[in-house]
C-alpha cells in the first residue's frame, strides 16, 4: 500500500510541504489562459447556476475545484478574497470519478467523514469534527430543498464545501447541525454550447445505470437556457443482497437580459434502497469486535428504506443600479418516507446481536425564501461592499411508528433471517397510523442579517463585519393524540468579523471570528429518578464560537492552503437537579490542503487535517479531557491525476484516505481502528464518429477489499458503521 494505518501526522505534513514547495517553483515558472467568454451582441452569456452576475466561478488549473465559489449572503467570491476555508468541487470531478451521491464527492475532502443517521441511512458528513446532516445541505443557497437520506450526484454541477461555522452567512441550519461546516450543491445550467450526452455505467453487483444530459440555449442573444438531466439506477451494490432503485430528473432553467438574471430548477427522485446493511449499535461491557467481512450483509431480507420526492426553486437578481443588487429566491419540497429497519445492538464479543423491527412513515412539506441587497460605495480612499438580507423557512412534519417488543437474534460474522415480525401480533408499540401519518413537528425559522466588507489599500486588505439575528421556532404534538407538547421560540444574535491580508497577488493571509447556532434542548422532566426543576422548559439556542486563522497561495497552475482553528461547543446536562449548559467541547486543528496541476498532466488533489476534539467541561467532571466520540485525529485525502504521455485520451487515477483511530463511548474505553483505503482508476477518450466523443471510465474504490469500521455513525454517536467493500464501476458517456 501506499501509506500504512500508522502514517505519523508529521510525516504527512513534510510531505505536502514537499509537494507545495517542489509545485512553487514549478508553477512560477508557468502562466495560464482564462477561457474566452463568448460575447453576443451585447449580452455575456455565463450560464451561473446562482443567476448572479459574475456566473460560476471558474475552474482552477486542472479542472477539479473552482476558483471560489458561493460565501452565503456574500454571493459568489474568489477563495483568495475570504475570510474563510471553502473548496468548490466541480462536475468535471464529479464526472471523472463517477460518483454516484454528494458522500462519494467528499471523499477528496480531507476535512470531512461520512457517517449515516440514527437508525436510518440517511447521510452525515462530519467536518471538523462536528455533523452536517443531510436535512441541512443547501440547494443554491436554500436549505431543505434536497432529498433527505440520499442525494443523486446528477443533479450537481459543483459541490461547495465552507469549513467552519457559518451562522452569519447562511442562517442557522433547521436541522439542528451545521457547526463545523457547510455544505451547498449548485444545480446544472445550459451551457453556450449544444450539449447531448448519454451514458451507461456498471458496477460490482450487477448495478446498471443509464444517464442523459441534455442543454440548449435559445433566443436571439442565447439568453435563455434549459438543461435536462436524467438518471435510472438499479441493482446490487457490491454488498452481498443490497440493492438500488432510483428514478432521478431534473430541469434547470435560466434567463437573462442586461440588467436581469433568472434561474430555477424543478427535480424529482425515487429512491429505495432494500436490505440495506444496517448500523451496529456496540456494548458498553465489551471491546469493539473486529470488523466483519465488508462484502458481507447482516440486514434482515424484509428491511427496505424508500424516500420520493419533488422539490422546485426560484433565485432572481436585478441591478437597480450600476452599484446596486436586489436579489431574491425561494422553494418548496414535498417529501414521503417509508421505511422497515432493524438495527441489531452487539450483545457479546462473539458477534451475537439482538433486534426489533421499527417502521416509520413521514411526509414533510418546505418552504423557504429570501431577499437582499448588495451595493457598493466608497467614503474616501476606502471602499465599501453592503449587504442587506432577509430569510425564512418553513417545514411541516408528519410522522408514524410502530416499534416491535419482541426480539429476534443474529450474528454479525453469520447473519440468520428471522420472520417479519406482524404488526398485528403482540406487544407493539404503534404512533400515529403507517397509511396515515400525524403532525408532529411546525419549524420555522427567520433572521435578518447586515455586513459591509471595507477594502483598504487597493483592495489588499479587506475587513468585514456584519451580524445574523435569528428566531427559532417549533411547535411539537404528540403522537396518537395531536395535543401539543412542547413550544419553542428563541431569538440570537450571530456576529462575524473577517481580516483578509493580500501582502502579494499570489498569497492571501486571513483571520476570522464567526459564531454556529443550533436549537437549544428541553430540560428532561426527571433524572436519575429525580424530578428536573426546570423540567420541560426550552433552553436558548447556542453558539458554537470560531477563531480561525489561515493563509492561501495561488500560483496560477497550483494551489495549496493552511488552517489553524478552534471551535468551542457548548454541552447541556443535569446538574444539581437543573437542566442547562454548563459544559463544552472544544475541536482544535490544522488543515493543509493542495489543488491543480503540480506539472504539466499531472493534477493533485487532497489534504491533511489534524483535530484534537476534546471534552474540556462534562457533567462531574467525569469524562474531562477525553477525547469527543467519532473525531478521528489524523484524516488524510491525497489524490493524483496524470495523463499518459505514450497513450493519447488515457489518464490514470489513484486516491489514498487515511483515517486515525477514533473513540466510540465518550469515555474513551472503546475505539474503532486506524484504517487506510486505497481506490484506483483510469479514463479514457476516443473519438466515436462525426466529430462525437466517447469517453471510457473505469475506478475501484477499496481496491485490497479492506475490512473495517468506517465511523461510530456520527459525531456523539457511538453506533458502528461499516465500510464498503471492494467496487469496480466501469462507464461509458458520449457527447453527440
Amino acid at each position: 500500500m501506499l501509506l500504512q494505518p500508522n502514517l505519523t501526522p508529521i510525516a504527512v505534513a513534510a510531505a505536502l510541504f514537499f509537494v507545495t514547495q517542489t509545485t512553487y517553483a514549478q508553477a512560477s515558472k508557468q502562466t495560464t489562459t482564462e477561457p474566452e467568454v463568448q460575447t453576443l451582441g451585447v449580452i455575456t452569456v455565463n450560464a451561473s447556476a446562482d443567476a448572479s452576475a459574475e456566473g460560476l466561478s471558474k475552474p482552477f488549473a486542472g479542472g477539479q475545484v473552482a476558483r471560489g465559489g458561493r460565501v452565503g449572503v456574500f454571493g459568489t467570491q474568489d477563495v483568495m478574497d475570504t475570510p474563510f476555508s471553502s473548496t468548490s468541487y466541480t462536475n468535471i470531478l464529479i464526472q471523472d470519478q463517477q460518483a454516484k451521491s454528494v458522500a462519494d464527492v467528499l471523499l477528496n475532502d480531507s476535512s470531512v467523514r461520512q457517517a449515516r443517521g440514527f437508525g436510518n441511512f440517511q447521510e452525515v458528513y462530519i467536518v471538523r469534527g462536528f455533523p452536517v446532516f443531510s436535512d441541512d445541505v443547501a440547494y443554491n443557497g436554500l436549505y431543505g430543498m434536497l432529498p433527505r437520506q440520499y442525494i443523486a450526484a446528477e443533479f450537481v454541477e459543483r459541490v461547495e464545501v465552507f469549513r467552519g461555522a457559518n451562522t452569519f452567512l447562511n442562517g442557522a441550519a433547521p436541522g439542528g447541525s451545521g457547526l463545523g461546516g457547510a455544505i451547498n450543491l449548485l444545480p446544472k445550467r445550459a451551457p453556450n454550447e449544444a450539449l447531448t450526452r448519454a451514458g451507461l455505467s456498471l458496477q460490482t453487483g450487477g448495478q446498471a445505470s443509464v444517464s442523459t444530459d441534455i442543454a440548449r440555449r435559445f433566443g436571439p442573444n442565447q439568453d435563455t437556457g434549459v438543461r435536462l438531466n436524467a438518471v435510472r439506477r438499479n441493482g446490487g451494490t457490491g454488498i452481498g443482497q443490497e440493492k438500488v432503485d432510483l428514478t432521478a430528473l431534473g430541469i434547470g432553467l435560466d434567463w437573462r437580459s442586461r440588467d436581469v438574471r433568472l434561474s430555477a430548477d424543478i427535480g424529482y427522485q425515487d429512491y429505495k434502497l432494500t436490505q440495506g446493511r444496517p448500523s451496529v449499535t456496540p456494548s458498553s461491557l465489551f471491546a469493539i469486535p473486529v470488523a466483519p467481512d465488508a462484502r458481507g450483509n447482516f440486514a434482515q431480507p424484509w428491511t427496505y428504506s424508500k424516500e420520493r420526492d419533488t422539490f422546485a426553486t426560484f433565485r432572481g437578481e436585478v441591478d437597480l443600479t450600476p452599484s446596486l443588487t436586489a436579489w431574491t429566491a425561494g422553494g418548496i419540497r414535498y417529501s414521503n418516507e417509508d421505511n422497515i429497519l432493524s438495527n441489531p445492538t452487539l450483545i457479546n464479543s462473539a458477534g451475537d446481536t439482538s433486534s426489533i423491527r421499527f417502521s416509520n412513515t413521514r411526509e414533510d412539506k418546505v418552504t423557504t425564501a429570501e431577499a437582499g441587497l448588495r451595493g457598493k460605495f466608497n467614503t474616501g480612499a476606502v471602499g465599501h461592499t453592503v449587504v442587506a438580507s432577509i430569510n425564512s423557512f418553513s417545514n411541516d412534519r408528519r410522522n408514524a411508528y410502530a416499534i416491535s417488543a419482541a426480539s429476534f437474534a443474529s450474528n454479525i460474522y453469520k447473519p440468520s433471517a428471522s420472520a417479519f415480525p406482524a404488526e398485528n401480533g403482540p406487544g407493539f408499540f404503534v404512533g400515529n397510523s403507517l397509511s396515515s401519518p400525524g403532525l408532529t413537528d411546525k419549524i420555522k425559522t427567520s433572521s435578518i442579517a447586515l455586513a459591509d466588507t471595507l477594502a483598504f489599500a487597493q483592495d489588499s486588505v479587506l475587513l468585514t463585519l456584519g451580524a445574523r439575528n435569528q428566531t427559532i421556532q417549533q411547535d411539537s404534538f404528540a403522537y396518537n393524540t395531536s395535543a401539543q407538547i412542547a413550544n419553542y421560540n428563541q431569538s440570537r444574535t450571530s456576529p462575524v468579523a473577517g481580516l483578509v491580508v493580500k501582502p502579494s497577488s499570489h498569497i492571501s493571509l486571513y483571520a476570522n471570528y464567526i459564531e454556529g447556532l443550533v436549537q437549544g434542548g428541553t430540560a428532561p422532566v426527571t433524572f436519575a429518578g429525580q424530578p428536573v426543576t426546570n423540567g420541560g422548559q426550552s433552553q436558548a439556542p447556542f453558539n458554537a464560537k470560531q477563531k480561525e486563522i489561515g493563509a492561501k497561495y495561488d500560483g496560477g497552475t497550483f494551489g495549496a492552503s493552511v488552517a489553524l482553528f478552534t471551535t468551542a461547543k457548548p454541552l447541556a446536562y443535569v446538574q444539581n437537579q437543573v437542566y442547562g449548559t454548563y459544559g463544552e467541547q472544544r475541536n482544535q486543528g490544522l488543515e493543509l490542503s493542495v489543488y491543480g496541476e503540480a506539472a504539466r498532466g499531472l493534477r493533485l488533489l487532497g489534504g491533511l487535517t489534524l483535530i484534537k476534539a476534546k471534552q474540556t467541561r462534562t457533567q462531574d467532571g467525569q469524562n474531562d479531557g477525553k477525547d469527543a466520540i467519532g473525531v478521528p485525529r489524523q484524516q488524510l485525502n491525497i489524490g493524483a491525476e496524470w495523463d499518459v504521455a505514450s497513450v493519447r485520451g488515457l489518464s490514470l487515477n489513484a486516491r489514498v484516505i487515511n483515517t486515525s483511530k477514533q473513540y466510540a463511548n465518550a469515555s474513551n474505553t472503546q475505539q474503532l481502528d486506524s484504517w487506510t483505503r486505497l481506490d484506483a482508476g483510469a479514463r479514457y477518450l476516443m473519438e466515436a464518429g462525426n466529430g462525437n466523443v466517447l469517453t471510457w471510465r473505469a475506478r475501484i474504490d477499496n481496491l485490497l477489499n479492506k475490512s473495517y469500521w468506517a465511523s461510530t455513525g456520527g459525531a456523539g454517536s457511538n453506533y458502528l458503521v461499516l465500510g464498503a467493500p471492494r467496487t469496480l464501476v466501469v462507464s461509458a458517456s458520449v457527447d453527440f
